[in-house]
Formats: structure tokens, C-alpha cells, sequence
């Protein structure tokens, strides 16, 4: 009997210590961000991807005409529209582990303004990100000329792709997640979970390789220049996996 209590109470400390080593590497894995949960960041959420695919389509027959100069122009209303989708519907960098307030003596009055600075910034937080993202946009130019991209002609059409393609997809996560190391580690090597965030990025990075396939096509048509099917795509690309990844798919991982 004692010999059989001892085994049992071996298996026992065992089994706590594989579920205490889950617990700890589960712990090392970043999680999905959920979008805000309030009325208005759930109807903005929704009404998001309708003013994206609405502006591309009625900038689509300019874009053909004059790449450069709609995707220049067109570039502050699709930066407004990004900032506003993640300032009123995902949690800014540090949100999600902000600070309790601090709990008051007997007889002691909070100072007026203190709950203001239990969180982040907002407008920094979003300026950061948008900073990030315009910097990012050279190493997006570069990728995109090892995928095929024109190197020594067409710079500033490549140039400004690559710049839809940063807002579009990285400004939502460097909104979510800044600049942590863990965290961009598991997102470059697609292991991080996917989120309406992350599911963008995939999303328009796929959307921007599936867009160059109509351009070598023998057609003859206006459209198939560069890089006009690339930003379609993206925009394309991006919404999807930004639906996928916010509803069927939240929370899974690639690898």
C-alpha cells in the first residue's frame, strides 16, 4: 500500500510539472487582439471595409490613368481612414496591461486629471505607428523589387505601392503591438495568432502577389500596368484577411 500511495504520488507531481511547463510556454506565445467591445468600435468595424472598397473603386479609373499621382493624392484619405479604424476599434500598444488605478488612503482625494495617464497615449501611440509604417516602406520597396518589381524605372510607382501595402497592413499591428521583439518575431515567421490585425497583413501581402499575376498577360489592356492590379490587391487582399482573421479564423495559427 505504500509503495502504491508513493507511485501515485509521483504520477501526481508528474503530471503538475508537464501542466506547469504548458502553462509557461503557453505564456511565451503572444495572444490575438480583440477588437474594442463597445457599440460604436463594432459599427465602425464593419463600416471599415466598405469605405476602403468604396474609395478604390471610385479612384479606380484614375489610378489606370495616372498611378502616381492618385496613389499620392489618395494616400491621406486611406491614412485617415486607417487611423480612425484603429484609434475607435483595436487597443492601443500597453492597453491591454495598463496599470490599476491607485487605490486611495482614508480621508485622501484623487488629483484631478491622474486617471488620464493610466493608459497610452492615443494620438502618440497612433503618430508612432504611422512613423513606423512610413519607415517600414523602404523595406517593403525592396521586397517587392526581389519579387519582381521594376528596379531601375518606375521608383516612385514601387515606391508608393509599397506604401499602401505598410498602412494597409503593418500600421494596424505596430497600433496593437509596437515594437515588442516577441511579438514581431512570431508575426515575420507567421506563427503569431491570427487577429483582425495580423490576418490584414497576410491578407494584403498575398493580395499584392496575386495582383502581379494579369500584369505578363498578353490582354493589351489600360489596367496591367504597374502597379495598378498590386494595389487592387492589396486593398482586395487586406479587407479579406482582416475578415478572416477577426471572425472564422481569430485566434489559429499558420505554423
Amino acid at each position: 500500500m505504500a509503495s502504491l500511495e508513493i507511485a501515485n504520488t509521483s504520477t501526481l507531481v508528474s503530471h503538475a510539472s508537464v501542466s506547469e511547463a504548458k502553462l509557461k510556454d503557453g505564456d511565451t506565445q503572444t495572444q490575438p487582439i480583440r477588437t474594442v467591445a463597445s457599440l460604436q468600435a463594432q459599427i465602425f468595424r464593419h463600416v471599415h471595409p466598405v469605405l476602403l472598397i468604396s474609395f478604390c473603386l471610385i479612384s479606380f479609373d484614375a489610378l489606370v490613368a495616372d498611378p502616381v499621382s492618385t496613389m499620392l493624392n489618395s494616400l491621406p484619405v486611406v491614412v485617415a481612414i486607417q487611423a480612425a479604424y484603429a484609434i475607435v476599434c483595436l487597443p492601443a500598444v500597453g492597453s491591454q496591461v495598463a496599470k490599476p488605478a491607485k487605490k486611495l488612503r482614508p480621508g485622501e482625494k484623487r488629483k484631478p486629471g491622474l486617471e488620464a495617464h493610466t493608459g497610452p497615449n492615443i494620438a502618440v501611440t497612433t503618430l508612432v505607428a504611422l512613423i513606423l509604417s512610413v519607415i517600414a516602406t523602404l523595406g517593403l520597396h525592396v521586397v517587392l523589387v526581389l519579387f519582381g518589381a521594376p528596379l531601375l524605372t518606375h521608383i516612385p510607382h514601387t515606391l508608393l505601392c509599397s506604401t499602401y501595402l505598410a498602412v494597409l497592413g503593418l500600421f494596424p499591428l505596430l497600433y496593437t503591438r509596437g515594437v515588442s521583439g516577441r511579438d514581431w518575431l512570431e508575426i515575420l515567421s507567421v506563427r503569431a495568432p491570427l487577429d483582425e490585425a495580423f490576418g490584414g497583413l497576410i491578407g494584403a501581402c498575398v493580395g499584392a502577389w496575386l495582383g502581379a499575376v494579369p500584369i505578363p498577360l498578353d490582354w493589351d489592356r489600360e489596367w496591367q500596368k504597374w502597379p495598378v492590379t498590386i494595389v487592387c490587391g492589396i486593398y482586395a487582399g487586406y479587407l479579406t484577411g482582416k475578415l478572416l482573421g477577426g471572425t472564422v479564423a481569430f485566434g489559429s495559427r499558420l505554423g
